[in-house]
């Protein structure tokens, strides 16, 4: 998400008063003691020994002809790393770009040679203009033997580029079309033993089914958030509504064939999308209304099913911190997508315990966790002042290694994630966190 309204320093909480943030920009992380960075943790069976420190994948390998990538031989080694939110536009973004391995990427692998290959996964929000799209997309095809791209709503803006666009449509074929002619897959594809399956989504309000919070003034959706003015749609698409979501989910469909070709073909597989699905959750109160059996898993439901749980549970979102916690409480209405997450658990329904993975960005926020035997990872570069006071280690650790012959089966200390992982959430729970009650406290001073 991109800051609509700046925010002073003066108005930082004075517990974190080296930090600088902006109104979309998330609180503070949680008290000091979450602030030490845990040790990996398995994704299934019991925790390991405590390591010296978190492993980190960094992107380095040797350059590969792109094509469609067979099983590699014995010897070879698959590698997925996964980014999203690059932002090039920002020139220390760009230049981050341009400093990965000149070598990446380069190993012998498709079609049997036997080298590996290394492959990138890109969860939108490349670059606000298409001509720095394309120099972004240009470097990143010439370090990766495959590279992989959905578009998120910062690529679609129109604001500079100078009337070349009737409408963001338009301009969504002419980034597809870009991608095209660089050789950057926007459709499914397999890679070795896993399938690759890029969803196509956009946000809506109604996707928020979390209790608002109402103690504060609280700047309007059109106000804090830029889409709103930069992206132009036709009529009939209001974004208001869920036209815009679900005209960007049956986009999906044209894939069918594909996506059920990579499904039966492939033995792992990575969905991913820029936008935030909605694994999940329910409210103990409400646990006896459940209409889930024990014996099935949430993987395996149809839209029918679904709609009938969401009519009957309640439920909140898992991969974004709660409202309390957040410096714009109205954060999850233009976040994520109720057609992606039914889209998703299609695709994933009946795969093998660490056989399902699903990769998004936009709001900024690392995260690694597993919920209902899928893994959720975020792995954004996000704005220069963002990384400067990432507690789970800044730039140094992206592109993340998510794959290499096998899904790596450690949950990676993501901060947020990991708070979650260990702290109970509590959606009903709408006291502001001490430090967004000092932010509105200051705010309003001056609003």
């Amino acid at each position: 998400m991109t800051p609509h309204l700046p925010v002073s320093s003066s108005s930082r909480p004075a517990a974190a008063a080296h930090y600088h943030h902006h109104l979309l920009d998330s609180g503070p992380p949680p008290p000091p003691h979450q602030h030490r960075r845990r040790r990996r943790r398995r994704v299934c069976g019991p925790p390991p020994r405590r390591a010296r420190g978190p492993v980190r994948c960094c992107a380095a390998a040797a350059p590969a002809p792109r094509a469609p990538v067979a099983p590699a031989a014995e010897t070879a080694t698959t590698r997925v790393f996964v980014v999203s939110d690059l932002h090039t536009d920002y020139p220390e973004n760009m230049e981050w770009v341009r400093r990965l391995p000149a070598e990446v990427g380069a190993r012998g692998g498709g079609g049997g040679g036997g080298g590996g290959v290394d492959a990138l996964v890109v969860a939108g929000d490349v670059a606000e203009t298409r001509d720095n799209f394309a120099r972004t997309m240009e470097v990143l095809r010439e370090r990766f033997g495959a590279v992989f791209y959905v578009p998120g709503n910062h690529d679609l803006w129109l604001r500079r580029e100078g009337g070349r666009y009737m409408d963001s449509l338009e301009k969504l074929t002419a980034l597809l079309d870009a991608c095209s002619e660089l050789g950057v897959d926007t459709g499914p594809r397999t890679i070795g033993d896993l399938g690759i399956i890029p969803l196509y989504s956009w946000y809506h309000k109604s996707f928020d089914k979390e209790k608002d919070v109402n103690s504060v003034r609280v700047p309007s959706l059109e106000m804090a958030c830029k889409d709103f003015h930069a992206c132009k749609w036709p009529s009939d698409l209001a974004e208001d509504d869920e036209a815009l979501a679900l005209y960007f989910d049956k986009m999906n469909d044209k894939n069918h064939d594909a996506i059920e070709e990579v499904k039966n073909n492939s033995k792992q597989i990575l969905t991913f999308s820029h936008f935030v699905p909605s694994p999940f959750g329910t409210t103990a109160d409400h646990m006896d209304k459940r209409v889930i059996s024990r014996d099935r898993s949430l993987r395996d439901c149809t839209d029918s099913y679904c709609d009938e749980v969401y009519a009957q549970s309640s439920y909140w979102q898992e991969l974004c911190p709660e409202k309390r916690m957040l410096y714009y409480p109205y954060l999850p209405k233009v976040i994520g997508s109720d057609f992606l997450e039914r889209r998703l658990r299609a695709i994933h329904s009946n795969r093998k315990d660490g056989a399902a993975c699903h990769v998004f960005g936009h709001t900024h926020f690392c995260w690694d966790s597993v919920v209902d035997e899928i893994r959720y990872v975020q792995a954004p570069l996000a704005y220069p002042r963002e990384r400067k006071r990432r507690m789970n280690g800044g730039e140094g650790w992206l592109p993340f290694c998510v794959y290499r012959d096998g899904f790596n089966p450690e949950i990676y200390p993501a901060l947020w994630s990991d708070y979650y992982n260990k702290n109970k959430r509590e959606p009903e729970n709408t006291q502001l966190a001490p430090w967004v009650a000092r932010h509105f406290a200051k705010y309003h001073q001056f609003h």
